[in-house]
């Protein structure tokens, strides 16, 4: 592939959607460099913008880093392009957690998504706030497990005795994370104040959402005040709706294929207008994780617990300049 096929236009828009891509309390901890020699797009690590007592091995970050690389993915096939996407392509430089590079035209029977998911990219955010109590269908539900198993992951539905058990280690994981001051000291690094124009990382305030009144869903209380009483609440859906993805192995790699699942389940459920909410508190605490496997063989290794539902949209959270790094 010759340099000039990858114009400043097309390496915009990549960028752009790469960076909407959703990461760990929206730290974007992603970079972007061209390489003039292959005309690939590298995607790196940025380690200052990890989190050292929520995320201490990178298993966050991997994740959010894929969700990027999938963005990439749906805007090169949306722009007519076949995109080859490489993972830890560079064993000398384990900053380089993918590359993409851009091989002749696309064909939709060989995009490995739906048609009709670079729109959701823009529409696509969390949304911290109750649901309606809505059922997700078992078309949508079954759409959004093969959205994962393409990428090389699986997502299950657990039943409601297993949803309550699943959401009872969230909770035990979101009572830790209170308690601890380092991690409420990192947490509240990432939080700013809506008038604070110039944040273009971290969550403000107005996405951060209630707590559960019913103390039944464990929303993160970003703001690590320690105390219940002092947050808002209001009631949210009685009969939650948890989606537990999971890969068979548990390297690198695995976490970077998680997070492209991940994007392509949200993705989806953005189309059929489903909103959804990420409880990543037991994947931060190894024991918990292990908690979170499938039960009864406890085969595979959680990922990410994710909440489905149908609620209005919710704030969004801001991004970072999408100029990439030469």
């Amino acid at each position: 592939m010759r340099t000039e096929l990858l114009d400043a236009s097309t390496l915009e828009f990549c960028i752009s959607a790469a960076v909407a891509a959703p990461s760990i309390y929206n730290t974007q901890p992603w970079r972007f460099r061209l390489d003039p020699a292959t005309a690939a797009l590298e995607v790196r690590a940025a380690p200052e913008r990890g989190l050292r007592h929520a995320d201490p091995v990178g298993r966050a970050l991997h994740l959010s880093v894929g969700a990027a690389v999938f963005n990439l993915r749906v805007t090169a096939a949306h722009f007519g392009w076949a995109p080859v996407v490489r993972l830890l392509p560079d064993p000398e430089d384990p900053g380089v957690l993918a590359s993409l590079r851009l091989s002749g035209a696309a064909q939709r029977h060989t995009a490995g998504h739906r048609p009709d998911l670079y729109p959701m990219i823009w529409r696509r955010h969390s949304s911290r706030f109750p649901f309606s109590g809505r059922p997700l269908a078992p078309s949508i539900r079954a759409e959004l497990a093969e959205a994962a198993q393409t990428e090389g992951a699986s997502l299950t539905f657990p039943g409601a005795g297993e949803t309550a058990r699943l959401l009872r280690v969230a909770t035990e994981a979101e009572h830790r994370n209170r308690a601890d001051p380092d991690r409420a000291v990192e947490s509240r690094r990432w939080v700013h104040r809506d008038r604070d124009d110039s944040a273009d990382v971290g969550i403000p305030q107005a996405a951060l959402g209630p707590q559960d009144a019913h103390e039944q869903l464990p929303m993160r209380d970003f703001t690590a005040q320690r105390h219940p009483e002092r947050l808002p609440s209001q009631p949210f859906e009685a009969l939650p709706v948890i989606a537990l993805l999971t890969t068979e192995h548990d390297r690198r790699s695995d976490w970077l294929r998680a997070g492209q699942a991940l994007e392509h389940v949200l993705l989806v459920a953005t189309a059929h207008g489903v909103r959804a909410s990420l409880l990543h508190q037991p994947m931060e605490w190894p024991d918990l994780r292990r908690d979170v496997s499938p039960v009864p063989d406890l085969t595979g290794h959680a990922q990410m617990l994710i909440r489905l539902g149908y609620s209005p949209e919710g704030p969004a959270t801001p991004r970072r300049a999408s100029d990439p790094v030469g």
